[in-house]
């Protein structure tokens, strides 16, 4: 058995790329290992990185190994004091044919793992890998601070990493075309003369300049290289700047008496998950945070999540609100705008009929996409009237779910903001 030890120094940045690969390789295992992973991790330990751990019949690679029962095999052991060649090893003193082990039987799967740890960015990759804000259509080209490479053809100057082996041989083929046909013509413009020569013995012109002519001809032929430095053709990539697109997001949420603590806890684990895919996918885009009880406002992100107050339930007031801060801020027609609402559903009065005919006629037509998330009672069988209410809006801009766990979270969160498909 021979072994091979690479003991070459890395390059700078191999480490990166050979990581990259291999997720990419893997990606199916690692994607499975981490929706497990989401199941089991709570959405405020989302934004951490994580250790997945893959089969190791998933990673193998492919050996070579000698035969067995062919060849000379030389095996070297270490010794022991004990032993020799041919005895028996006796049972211990004390043994009973029972094991000392434990009375608890193994926990997980059989079978070794690899365990592969993913960087913060690498599980957030894989985590939101299917989902898109739907219906994001580019209706202004904001401000252009990123840069991105773009191809701009081919030059005849660059580095041997971008050397375009396929267009260099496309040059180097026409430029042997090209030649061998001026060489063709005079050919047989000298076989022409040949001809003309036999037929009128006044020419002056002997066998040997032909000959000679013809040799000179044949050594210009052969003088043509396959690959000249001049057809060489590299890849050019130009920096051009990347438009970026201007998006707000508002959530809104209901934080009145009945909305429990439990109930408060899956809206505010949807928001914090909803956070984390927008500050990730879209670097310009704003998050409003609205409030409500009978009354609305507006206030931070840290407020929104942990401050408690009291009252009753105006849905209303939240909306009239988005409303206000839209003409306010965003009535230029240059921002996408997207909604989502969490609510437990308990309204009173008129409140639920009003709400959906204001969002029916006052929101829905400004902006992309409104979802709703309701946290009903785990007893309660029937639709809340904020539930019928909203049930009667009919736009593809509008999508409603409810949410009765924690487990339930991030499959309605990519039902909610799946990846859409492209629309010509």
């Amino acid at each position: 058995m021979s072994q091979f030890i690479d003991r070459r120094a890395d390059s700078k940045g191999r480490s990166a790329v050979n990581r990259e690969r291999f997720i990419r390789r893997y990606k199916r295992h690692i994607k499975k290992a981490v929706d497990k992973m989401i199941s089991e991790r709570s959405i405020k330990d989302m934004a951490r990185e994580g250790k997945v751990n893959i089969p190791s019949k998933d990673v193998s690679e492919p050996t070579f190994r000698h035969q067995s029962g062919h060849g000379d095999l030389d095996r070297v052991f270490p010794g022991n004091k004990q032993f020799a060649e041919g005895d028996k090893i006796a049972r211990p003193e004390d043994g009973d044919g029972n094991g000392q082990g434990g009375d608890q039987g193994g926990e997980g799967e059989g079978g070794d793992s690899f365990q592969f740890v993913l960087s913060r960015e690498e599980f957030m990759n894989l985590f939101f890998d299917d989902l898109e804000l739907p219906h994001l259509v580019k209706t202004y080209l904001g401000e252009t601070k990123l840069l991105r490479t773009r191809r701009a053809g081919y030059t005849k100057y660059g580095t041997p990493g971008n050397l375009s082996i396929v267009r260099t041989m496309k040059t180097a083929l026409a430029r042997r075309i090209a030649l061998n046909a001026a060489i063709d013509r005079e050919e047989e413009d000298l076989a022409l003369s040949i001809e003309q020569t036999e037929e009128d013995e006044s020419e002056v012109a002997t066998d040997e300049d032909f000959e000679a002519a013809k040799l000179a001809l044949e050594k210009r032929r052969q003088a043509i290289h396959f690959l000249e430095y001049i057809d060489l053709r590299f890849r050019s990539r130009v920096q051009v700047p990347d438009p970026t697109v201007k998006a707000v997001m508002f959530c809104l949420m209901d934080v009145s008496a009945s909305m429990n603590e439990d109930k408060k806890d899956l809206a505010k684990r949807f928001f914090t998950l909803l956070y984390l895919f927008l500050t990730r996918k879209y670097e310009s885009v704003e998050v409003v945070f609205l409030r409500h009880t009978d009354d609305a406002e507006e206030v931070d992100e840290e407020t929104f999540f942990y401050d408690t107050k009291s009252g009753g339930t105006v849905v209303l007031s939240a909306l009239k609100l988005m409303q206000e801060v839209v003409d306010k801020r965003y009535a230029d027609g240059s921002w996408n705008i997207y909604a989502a609402q969490a609510s437990d559903g308990d309204a009173f009065g008129r409140d639920p009929q009003e709400s959906a005919a204001f969002l029916t006629t006052q929101l829905l037509p400004r902006i992309r996409y409104f979802a709703y998330i309701e946290t009903p009672d785990g007893t309660s069988g029937t639709p809340s009237s904020l539930w019928a209410s909203y049930g009667t809006v009919t736009s593809d801009r509008f999508e409603m779910r409810q949410v009765h766990s924690r487990a339930e979270i991030y499959p309605v969160f990519a039902g909610l903001f799946r990846k859409q498909a492209v629309q010509q």
